[in-house]
């Protein structure tokens, strides 16, 4: 198999980025700051669920191996799988496990970490945050404006 060229790379990365999110983290829990994912609902089924989860984590070994991933960290990312499966399978402790958990999150970022390793690529740098520079400027004019009326 040849070697994927760093756009397939990439894609992959991407690709695993937005499955992630979808099987771990797509769904907020209200009033909390936590998110749980599809498979942690899919998880409640017993044992079935379990391994339907599994079957959807193997995706992310497989686009590692498409990815050309070392096998030290296939090795890792079974390791994560297992952990996530066999804790799943508790009662009702298994479940809450299984959202925490995050498998296929974990995965995804051993996977980037491994390939901008082999690329040497730093990670870009997050967009600058300019709703929120808007907002500011708004409130201290606003605050500005207020303190003038005062004095």
């Amino acid at each position: 198999m040849a070697k994927p060229t760093q756009a397939q790379q990439r894609a992959i990365l991407e690709r695993l980025e937005k499955f992630s999110r979808y099987t771990d983290s797509s769904i907020g829990i209200p009033f909390t700051r936590f998110r749980i994912g599809m498979e942690a609902i899919i998880g409640l089924v017993p044992v079935v669920g379990d391994m339907a989860g599994l079957v959807l984590s193997g995706y992310v070994l497989l686009e590692a191996q498409r990815a050309g991933a070392s096998k030290d960290v296939k090795l890792r990312m079974l390791r994560n799988m297992g952990i996530d499966f066999v804790g799943g399978l508790l009662p009702v402790v298994g479940d809450a496990f299984d959202a925490i958990y995050k498998a296929n999150t974990r995965n995804t970022r051993l996977l980037k970490n491994y390939l901008e390793e082999q690329l040497a690529v730093e990670p870009p740098p997050p967009p600058f945050p300019w709703v929120t520079l808007i907002w500011l400027s708004v409130l201290f004019a606003v605050i500005t404006g207020g303190l003038t009326l005062i004095f």
